[in-house]
This record gives C-alpha cells, structure tokens and sequence, in this order.
C-alpha cells in the first residue's frame, strides 16, 4: 500500500515549480521512484493543478516567499491534501509564519543545503496520512503560540520553521535552536511519549533585548532531581548512570537536554509541575542590529 496521499496503486507524483538545475537534481534523486512533473511558474502550476491532483508542490528558490505562499492557500481550496515545501531567495518571519498558517510542509530560504532538502523531502515522502500535525494557535513575528503533535517527523518540521521565523544574528540561532530542539524532544518523547494522539504547546515571544520560549508537554510532570533519565541527575561519582536507566526501559540514547539547555541559553526555568519549561536568551544588542541592518 502506498502511504501517503493520495493513495492510489500509480507512481507517486511530485511537481516541481522553476527551473534551478541543483534543486531539480535533489528531488530527482531523493523521489527517483516518484513522477516529476515540471513546470516554469506558479501560474503554471495552478493551472495543470486545476486538472490534476499530485502529492507533493516544491516551490523553486527564484519565485518569492509571498508568491509561493499564495499558490499554497489556493492549492489548499482544490486539493488540501498535497504536501507543499517552499523554497525562496527572500523571506521574513512574517512569510514562514504564513506558511505554518496555510500548511506548508515546510520552507526553506537562503542560505540552507542540499542535505536539508534531501532529509524534509525524505520525511515528505515517508510521513504518514497528511493531517499537517503544526496548529497555529495566534502569532505575530514577535509573539507565536502552536501546537505540535508528538512525533519524531512533526518536530524536523517544526526545527525547520523555528529556525526561519527566529530572527536571530547566527551565532544566538544557532544555541537557541539547539535548546529549543533538545527540549521539545524532552517534552515530546517523556511528556507525549511520541504518542501522535498528544500535543505540545509552544510559544516563541522575540523581543528587542530578550527571546523566550516555553515549551508545556501533555505528561504529569516530574521532579528534576528525580528524573533517572536526565544526566542532570547524575551524581558527581556516576556522570552515565542515567543510561543505564534508558537502555534498561528502551529509551532512546540521551538524556543531556536539560544540561545541554542551560549551557546554551541563559535560564532555564520549569513550572512546579515539571511539564512545563522556560528557555530565556538574552541578546546582545549590538550583534542584534548589525544582524538586522538597524542604526
């Protein structure tokens, strides 16, 4: 059975808007079993799309970010069901925002690699039934709140997203997204037990002085001076005991997210109950608006 959407017995189709030799050589290669259909522009694709259904739409980088985004919202009116990954030369975090709005599978602007490309298409093709997992609670570029289903694929998505809407001079993106990835896998695989049925909230407020991010997972909460997964709660004359209790239980190696967290970021703070947590990063100015051009 083919997984994925639609489900028929016919080679899986993917559409492929511009004309760039490098992106083209990617999908062609990651979907060699798949059917590419080329196209120059997005007027092009909305009309072979009116008369035929494919299941994925990957954007080509010389179109714009709002161009893209609004072949996606008409794409969505026909066939709500394709997979659209957007690839553009300029973006905002207003536009990567817009795109977890209308349900792009994911967006990419430059700078990024051929290797990323290559793992999202993978996932693209691999994920199960398309029902898009990211829920935009509200946002703005300053304040975002969503929802994300506990599994493994939905989190490289949203790794993606995260990455594009930050906002961030590279040296700051680079450690905050390391917390933020370490920590959402925490939530996700000890809160939600990668259980798709369950959700994590998150919510991303940028500031001019400060970033924040709170992360809330579905579990009960836990002490953290009482979690045997944590390297956090090693003692000091037994730095690994923690893996012996995830190789016992069949957790997946880790376990250094909180410890990792608080050498990335400045203050890590959780709730009382233990299923909810603050990452605060303070920013320096001056690289701040050398980063985004501001006198």
């Amino acid at each position: 059975m083919t997984i994925g959407l639609p489900s028929n017995p016919q080679p899986r189709k993917a559409l492929l808007v511009g004309t760039d030799a490098l992106v083209t050589n990617t999908v062609s290669t990651v979907l060699s079993a798949w059917t590419l259909i080329r196209v120059n522009d997005s007027e092009a694709a909305l009309s072979l799309l009116k008369k035929d259904c494919v299941d994925l739409v990957v954007t080509g980088e010389q179109s714009h970010a709002n161009e893209d985004i609004g072949l996606l919202r008409k794409i969505r009116r026909a066939w709500p069901h394709t997979r659209m990954i957007i690839l553009t030369d300029e973006s905002t975090p207003a536009d990567a925002i817009a795109a977890i709005r209308f349900h792009a599978f994911s967006y990419f602007s430059k700078p990024y690699t051929q290797q990323a490309l290559s793992d999202m298409l993978r996932l693209a093709s691999e994920a199960p039934a398309w029902d898009d997992g990211i829920d935009l609670i509200s946002a703005t570029p300053e304040w975002i709140v969503l929802t994300a289903r506990c599994d493994l694929g939905t989190a490289e998505r949203l790794f993606q997203f995260a990455h594009e809407v930050a906002d961030l001079p590279e040296s700051e993106q680079e450690r905050v997204g390391l917390a933020f990835r370490e920590m959402l896998l925490n939530a996700m695989e000890h809160g939600g037990h990668f259980d798709p049925s369950k959700h994590v909230e998150i919510s991303y407020t940028r500031a001019r002085h400060v970033v924040m991010c709170r992360i809330k997972d579905p579990g009960e909460g836990f002490s953290k001076g009482e979690n045997p997964y944590a390297a956090s709660s090693n003692p000091p004359d037994d730095p690994f005991r923690h893996l012996k209790f995830r190789q016992a239980d069949g957790v997946r190696p880790g376990g250094y997210g909180m410890v990792m967290a608080k050498q990335m970021v400045d203050e890590v703070i959780y709730g009382e109950k233990g299923n909810d947590v603050l990452l605060i990063k303070y920013l320096d100015m001056t690289a701040t608006e050398n980063s985004s051009g501001t006198n």
